[in-house]
């Protein structure tokens, strides 16, 4: 990183603030550290490409990529706490003449599927379009919901949280995920695919919630997620340097929400040095389309600042292992990019210790956004899962979505 970028956005920042000038140049700091990888890139391409051109060619890809594009029928579930909760379904597409759709048979053969609702739970700072890719393999040929977490998306600023101050949890994210399948699948088998953040939701919803587990759940999915111990997470860095980030970051975070328009205004100024940032911890291979390289930033780069400080601490806190025990009985799917610097894939590795009879699959050329990065993967994976699970009779592969021999499938 060059010490002009770092002394640029640690002065962006700090300005931001006024009165807590020392915090923020703390977070500068803390943040040119995380940096280090992507910097030097940034740089380089800031003595190449001038600042025009690269806004148009963002501008570009924003209008250009299809990604995110994919609606459904919209619908509204309501927290405990008040929380609106936007969701979205997808129903299945009845076959002309009977016949089934090219689609349909690529995923699962030629019977139909059984009346399966797929809910899809995303991660932190992203939004229910971050499963573009597996939402339009599976559109129209099994019924699915994908939903905005409380604060993300298209969803409700947390009541509890902007009213009364509570800390948000991962408990209350699995009471929110509750509060949708009731909503938009009161009733049926169920699906459950989380990745990183919506993979805890979904083991905080078994842990409050065993009986719709037992009941009602006939698969699962957990996609570069944790059960636990994500504060051991040393993010690629050296451990003295992560150490000390981990001892500022709550705090500066808070200091940060606390003057979120100011900060999203230095944010908005450093946007090219947080790009190479966000690029370095979602994605791990070189070839990533420049369209889902930036279709990743734009869901990141929309989520607050107050919001990002607002549900980080919960991360620390989160402890579902023992959750885990509710879906022994059922096929479960176990998926991480292994060079993953955000949840490791030995998170996953642990998550399938707890779990004897899951399937683990690790992509070595893959980072945090696996979904994005590798999708034909992780939608090959997930058809299987549904053939597993009985949803589907027959499962065959998804070619048209590219093939993979990167994956790496740990037999049970």
């Amino acid at each position: 990183m060059s010490d002009s970028s770092a002394d640029a956005m640690t002065d962006a920042v700090a300005s931001a603030a006024g009165s807590w000038r020392r915090a923020t140049g703390i977070a500068g700091a803390a943040i040119g550290v995380l940096a280090a990888g992507a910097a030097a890139g940034v740089a380089v391409e800031r003595m190449t490409v001038g600042r025009a051109v690269r806004r148009k060619a963002r501008l570009a890809l924003d209008s250009a990529g299809p990604y995110g594009t994919l609606r459904g029928t919209p619908g509204k579930a309501y927290a405990d706490d008040g929380t609106e909760l936007y969701y979205e379904v997808d129903e299945v597409a009845p076959d002309a003449g009977g016949t089934p759709s090219a689609r349909r048979l690529r995923l699962f053969g030629r019977k139909a599927p059984a009346p399966v609702t797929v809910v899809f739970c995303h991660g932190y700072c992203l939004n229910q379009d971050s499963w573009h890719f597996q939402r339009a393999a599976l559109r129209g040929v099994v019924r699915t919901v994908h939903w905005d977490q409380r604060s993300h998306g298209r969803s409700g600023r947390g009541v509890a949280q902007s009213r009364d101050r509570d800390p948000l949890t991962i408990d209350q994210l699995g009471r929110d995920l509750k509060a949708v399948i009731d909503a938009a699948a009161p009733e049926g088998p169920l699906v459950l695919v989380g990745h990183s953040m919506g993979g805890m939701t979904v083991m905080a919803l078994a842990a409050q919630y065993p009986e719709l587990i037992a009941e009602r759940v006939v698969a699962t999915a957990f996609v570069g997620t944790s059960s636990g111990r994500l504060g051991e997470v040393n993010f690629g860095l050296p451990v003295a340097g992560v150490n000390a980030i981990r001892r500022i970051l709550p705090g500066v975070l808070r200091a940060l929400g606390q003057q979120a328009e100011l900060v999203e205004k230095g944010r908005r100024a450093t946007a090219e040095l947080f790009a190479g940032i966000i690029k370095r911890y979602s994605f791990a291979g070189r070839d990533i389309d420049p369209a889902v390289e930036r279709f990743a930033e734009r869901m990141i780069e929309s989520t607050p600042i107050d919001v990002v400080a607002e549900f980080y601490p919960a991360f620390t806190d989160h402890d579902k292992t023992g959750a885990l025990a509710r879906f022994r009985q059922l096929p479960v799917l176990v998926l991480a990019g292994v060079q993953d610097l955000v949840t490791p894939s030995g998170h996953s590795e642990a998550i399938a210790d707890e779990l004897p009879d899951a399937e683990l699959v690790l992509v070595p050329d893959a980072g945090h956004l696996v979904m994005l990065e590798h999708p034909e993967v992780v939608i090959d994976r997930l058809a299987d899962l549904l053939t597993r699970a009985g949803a589907v009779p027959a499962a065959a592969t998804v070619s048209s979505y590219g093939t993979s021999s990167s994956s790496t499938v740990r037999p049970r």
